[in-house]
């Protein structure tokens, strides 16, 4: 079943972190962070959503990162109940998609608590001051295909964050499916 982010909370202040990458680096909030904001993605290597999108996901990223929008990947899920969302397969996935962002396990999930984290995937974009201006969709896609049309809604939020300071007042909540919680 799928579950909704709940809207931005603006100016909400980024929890500070250290997590590990799938190369066994440890990262903070400030490594991450670029001089004109920080997007967060919690996401995971097995949900639907997640895999329905990664393929523009993934470029949209890159292209933020080199307009001077730091990019973290998060994976929070319980690896036990879902083994395919384990380190070793985030490892994997990270290595075969050539991800030039970090991809970071919160093994305890204390991160995803942190920020309140809902969903995979579910997006926190930052203004260069760490305040939350958006946490809304990638696109309008969903669990399918993008229409050719799609408005590039993450994307050109974070533009505008790194040109603003700002996020856009109308948001639409990300849709996926829920963190896996351990019990």
């Amino acid at each position: 079943m799928a579950v909704h982010a709940p809207i931005c909370d603006f100016g909400w202040k980024a929890p500070r972190f250290t997590l590990p990458d799938t190369n066994g680096k440890l990262w903070t909030l400030d490594e991450i962070g670029g001089p004109k904001g920080t997007l967060i993605m919690f996401i995971c290597n097995h949900c639907p959503y997640v895999l329905a999108v990664l393929d523009r996901l993934q470029p949209e990223a890159e292209a933020l990162m080199e307009q001077g929008i730091g990019v973290a990947a998060i994976c929070s899920n319980d690896a036990e109940t879902y083994p395919e969302d384990g380190f070793d397969k985030m490892v994997e996935m990270a290595q075969a998609r050539g991800f030039k962002f970090p991809y970071l396990h919160d093994e305890s999930q204390a991160v995803a608590k942190a920020y309140d984290a809902i969903c995979t995937p579910d997006f926190f974009g930052f203004n260069a001051d760490y305040e939350l201006q958006y946490r809304g969709r990638l696109d309008a896609s969903g669990r399918n295909p993008a229409p050719a049309d799609a408005k590039r809604e993450l994307y050109e939020a974070m533009q505008m964050v790194a040109a603003t300071g700002q996020g856009p007042r109308e948001q639409v909540p990300a849709m996926g499916c829920s963190i896996k919680w351990k019990s």
